[in-house]
């Protein structure tokens, strides 16, 4: 009997280096473990999009075509690429013109990308429609998202203050039905896959099982399911996801694996060999990838660039386990299929401890709010000396998302979301009304201009906010595209943007790709003219042998007769 398939997508390259590391990964350090990859036969690899073109163009002084066509180039057809997109916003904060959006997909798709995963942060579907399009024109796969998010918190005695001054608190939003009908939409618009995207963590086992049977009834595409482990629920809720149907999982690798970023493909793997599950992956060559991945963490750990515990040694090629840890995966296994979910998560810490694996981040778990998005609040009361705020802070967070019409916490919301509430703590902290101090992002959100909102604003609170009553939907026919200067120092046809690959950085990077593109065509030209003068100099120095080389009548005829060649040399 044949057993059941489950596919894999592999974050190691793109999200699990940007969770641990802040993508650090230089291509040398990628190009160290491609030809293994190559091997591996994950059905997927993410390897771009995200925070990669901006990282390594800032940090690494890397081109971010050539990282992407060098994967493609290593990897060929044995697994699709996958990069990260928001739609309409690409990589930025503010929606860009149809133009730039399919110049974008096309290049991305023609230099290897053959998935192509889209979420938008307020899940408006609207947003991510001419990707969806673009994408499929250039023959990739459009993975359509959808960005798993919590209701504000709110205790009885706000409720009750609230309807007392007339406002009433929304009670259920994201629920069960509210990710079915995004599906079912994303669906009949032309979606290849449905991915449930819970980038802060926060999918419990029980609501994993929920969501992913209810989509698998309801929904006739594949099926995947992202999470992180952060906040403690990732090992389980894959689990759940798992034996619930869902068709495709994101793991990351040994070493890129745990805390902030996703599960260990190496722990599923164990699972699925339990459980008569066939992922297609060999094992032997992620066994020599767990080798030169453990070789790049040793080197951000040297440079201080790795916070988090490492995990034990573990090699997935020859492993045997201890007859207790053994029977926590059995117990694991049977505790999600019986639905038994605390018992669950109690077992995959275990687990998940055994190995190493950093635990659970109570605060975020408590907060239930993206880590990311907790550390950056705290960074920027740190900032002005106000930390004694964060409490505030914290608490404010519900009436603010309410306010701004409870935009999912996911990049870029989660962080403007956060700064408002920063700034509306040291409103009242100073005895002023909150909302005196906006940033432009948080305007930006109540007036319409990221889309739609998951709840209709208020349009009094969009009046004092953004001085409209009416939504305003963002407007590109006054988008002007990035300067493109000449280096006339270096001749009138060179120029910053050469080609539409660096015309696209200039776009969605103004000021990183802007720099970098300067500083290569610096280093270029610099280079070249040094090389010009070192062989100039070299000729001279050749001119000055042969002179030295004359006896003194050949010097003194050359003189006599006005024969010039050597004047110049001393």
């Amino acid at each position: 009997m044949a057993s059941k398939k489950l596919l894999i997508r592999d974050l190691t390259l793109r999200d699990g280096q940007q969770s641990l590391f802040a993508t650090r990964m230089t291509q040398q350090m990628v190009d160290s473990v491609l030809p293994h990859y190559k091997d591996a036969h994950f059905y997927a690899m993410e390897v771009w999009g995200g925070a990669v073109p901006d990282s390594v163009m800032r940090y690494l002084n890397e081109d971010p075509w050539v990282r992407l066509e060098t994967i493609k180039a290593a990897i060929g057809d044995t697994s699709k690429l996958t990069a990260l997109s928001r739609g309409r916003n690409l990589f930025g904060y503010s929606p860009y013109p149809e133009s730039v959006i399919e110049g974008f997909n096309r290049n991305a798709v023609q230099s290897g990308i053959g998935i192509m995963r889209i979420f938008d942060a307020l899940n408006d579907t609207n947003n991510v429609a001419s990707t969806i399009k673009y994408v499929k024109q250039s023959g990739a796969l459009a993975d359509c998202c959808i960005c798993y998010t919590v209701d504000p918190r709110f205790s009885r005695g706000e409720r009750i203050k609230a309807a007392l001054s007339g406002r009433r608190l929304p009670k259920r939003i994201f629920t069960e039905d509210y990710f079915i009908q995004k599906a079912k939409m994303l669906e009949s618009m032309g979606a290849d896959m449905i991915t449930i995207k819970d980038m802060a963590g926060l999918v419990p086992p029980h609501k994993a099982a929920s969501i992913v049977s209810a989509l698998k009834r309801q929904v006739r595409i594949p099926i995947d399911f992202h999470t992180h482990c952060t906040p403690g629920y990732g090992l389980a809720s894959v689990l759940v996801a798992i034996v619930n149907g869902a068709d495709v999982v994101d793991t990351n690798l040994w070493w890129f694996a745990g805390g902030p970023a996703a599960p260990a493909y190496e722990l599923i793997h164990i699972f699925c060999q339990k459980m008569g599950i066939d992922t297609g992956v060999n094992i032997e060559a992620v066994g020599r990838i767990d080798e030169g991945l453990k070789q790049v963490r040793e080197e951000f750990r040297a440079k201080g660039m790795d916070n988090y515990a490492m995990p034990i040694d573990f090699d997935i090629r020859s492993y045997k386990l201890p007859a207790a840890v053994d029977a926590l995966f059995d117990r694991a296994i049977s505790e999600a299929q019986a639905g038994q979910f605390e018992a669950l998560l109690g077992t995959t810490h275990a687990i998940e401890a055994h190995f190493g694996f950093p635990p659970a981040n109570e605060r975020v778990k408590e907060a239930e709010i993206p880590g990311g998005m907790y550390t950056n609040m705290l960074a920027q009361l740190k900032q002005l000396q106000l930390e004694n705020l964060m409490g505030r802070t914290m608490q404010l967070i519900p009436s603010v998302r309410v306010a701004a019409g409870c935009p999912p916490l996911v990049t870029p919301t989660s962080q403007i979301v956060g700064a408002q509430a920063v700034n509306c703590a040291i409103d009242e902290s100073k005895g002023k009304p909150m909302y005196t101090s906006t940033n432009t992002q948080f305007v930006n959100l109540v007036k319409g201009g990221y889309g739609k909102t998951p709840i209709a604003v208020d349009p009094e609170f969009r009046l004092k906010i953004a001085g409209v009553r009416e939504e305003t939907p963002y407007d590109t026919s006054s988008y002007t595209k990035q300067p493109n200067p000449t280096f006339a120092e270096y001749g009138d046809d060179v120029k910053l943007v050469s080609n539409e690959k660096e015309e696209l950085l200039l776009e969605l990077f103004p000021q990183v790709a802007g720099k970098f593109l300067t500083d290569r065509i610096v280093s270029k030209y610099e280079t070249e003219r040094q090389a010009k003068l070192a062989a100039e100099e070299q000729a001279r120095e050749a001119e000055r042998e042969r002179y030295r080389a004359l006896s003194a009548e050949q010097k003194e005829e050359i003189l006599m007769r006005g024969l010039s060649d050597f004047n110049n040399l001393y």
